[in-house]
């Protein structure tokens, strides 16, 4: 499996749209994917690019139906309900297929070192007027290995074009690449990294979910149901896709930082470093590999819902599920961390309710969880009749069974995201408070409201005659 296999079966599925005339890696082609994202429109195929051969994918994830076709299930599922199936392949699956490595593929046919590795030969696109340069990626999975255990850790970094040979990779404070950055600073030495461009999609979602002892690799084939592949990059020697685009392999110096940014985040923001550059490690890209005619997968960021949205809300419905399911609370229906909160700041969860301050437990369980603890500043529970990804129910269910005196919690200190714009730049940026917001019906009323539903046995009978209607 890689990126062609995906991409041609978007085509097969209506969701691709191959753009032939002739644009500009110069804010042209992120601006034209913006708006195709904002419509929920199709996958991009960029095939003429100002000044390049490359052509230029956008618009990955950006549809419920898309994430689907990625994990190879039905098109009709919602983002809650992939998430769920993600989980059950995983989590709850008996065993991993382990991957195999291979010897040769695709991204070998072509390794550019010396004075021919260039990165300007990519039609790396400008997302934002504002933006501090050109982004080679902003989903960008960068390989690493721990110098101690020998484990590989696959991060997804931003990584800004600095010049021909050298990307900016924000790899933020307290995440495991900088833990793994700062063994070897302290061995002394730089650290061996490979960028991935271009894959397997699944390759984004593995690093959500891992198991002990499992790559992220491991995971993508048991989703698949078949062995993934992956050699070893002949300067680095760090596994990677075998089927990958393009692979930068290079070095990383700990202790040797360049400015980097700004960048129009996740958050539709810029954050304080649109005033003053913040320093961030670089990749001193030493050999470039990559397929014959290569595709460039770019992704951009900006307000939701993007294709980064759907992606990060996809994960961490999973990881968030996942969690409440290994923690053994009951009557968890469906979980959402929403699209529209840029995937991070507000989740939804259903639930049936079984006892008095149950709806309580689920939400403290969700404030308590790791995906829940970073970032998230919102949680709204929901009774079981409405499902945790229909905004819809939500806002009427928040309307019609929640009392905001009852049914709210604040609370005061938890830990943020640093690329919150809501928090006060001169102040705080590592903490923020939080809202719990109960909108189930209390468990314990003895006369509960009375839903108007329609008759199930009218609804059967419709449904068998809706074609007789006439009603698209």
């Amino acid at each position: 499996m890689d990126l062609r296999y995906f991409i041609n079966q978007c085509a097969e599925a209506n969701e691709l749209k191959r753009i032939t005339t002739e644009v500009d890696w110069n804010l042209e082609i992120s601006h034209v994917s913006k708006l195709t994202e904002e419509k929920k429109g199709p996958a991009l195929l960029f095939e003429s690019i100002k000044g390049y051969d490359t052509p230029v994918f956008t618009g990955a994830f950006a549809t419920t139906k898309r994430l689907a076709i990625m994990l190879g299930l039905p098109h009709d599922l919602t983002l809650c309900q992939s998430a769920q199936q993600w989980m059950k392949k995983t989590i709850t699956s008996e065993g991993l297929i382990k991957a195999k490595e291979v010897k040769d593929g695709p991204v070998l046919e072509n390794v550019l070192t010396g004075n021919k590795v260039d990165l300007n030969m990519f039609p790396v696109p400008k997302f934002f007027p504002l933006d501090g340069g050109r982004y080679i990626g902003t989903m960008v999975s960068v390989v690493l290995r721990d110098p101690e255990t020998g484990e590989v850790n696959l991060g997804t970094y931003r990584m800004q074009m600095l010049d021909d040979k050298r990307c900016g990779v924000q790899i933020l404070p307290g995440k495991r690449g900088e833990r793994i950055m700062k063994k070897y600073a302290k061995m002394g030495k730089k650290m061996p990294a490979a960028a991935i461009i271009g894959c397997d999609p699944l390759i984004f979602m593995a690093g959500t979910l891992m198991h002990k002892g499992a790559s992220d690799f491991d995971i993508t084939g048991t989703v698949r149901g078949q062995q993934a592949e992956f050699l070893m990059a002949p300067l680095t020697g760090l596994p990677v896709p075998a089927g990958a685009e393009i692979v930068l392999e290079g070095e990383i110096d700990p202790n040797a930082f360049l400015p980097e940014g700004p960048f129009a985040e996740y958050t539709g923001y810029y954050t304080d470093e649109l005033h003053k550059p913040i320093p961030k490690p670089v990749l001193e890209v030493q050999q470039i590999l990559h397929r014959n005619n290569p595709i460039l997968w770019a992704t951009g960021q900006g307000r939701p819902v993007t294709d980064v949205h759907m992606l990060l809300a996809f994960t961490r419905t999973a990881t968030l599920w996942t969690e409440l399911e290994q923690m053994r609370i009951p009557g968890v229906q469906s979980v959402c961390v929403l699209p529209e909160s840029t995937g991070r700041f507000w989740s939804v969860v259903s639930l049936k309710q079984a006892y008095p301050g149950h709806s309580r437990q689920v939400a403290d369980a969700v404030m308590g969880s790791n995906t829940g603890s970073y970032g998230m500043k919102g949680i709204i529970t929901v009774d079981e009749d409405i499902a945790a990804d229909d905004l819809q129910r939500v806002f009427w269910a928040l309307s019609c069974r929640y009392d905001p005196m009852r049914g709210t919690e604040l609370i005061k200190r938890g830990r943020s995201t640093p690329l919150d714009p809501a928090l006060d730049p001169d102040g705080d940026k590592l903490t923020t408070s939080r809202i719990l917001m109960d909108a189930c019906i209390p468990y314990e009323w003895k006369q509960k409201p009375v839903e108007a539903r329609m008759d199930e046995e009218m609804l059967a009978k419709i449904r068998a005659r809706w074609h007789e209607y006439g009603i698209d």
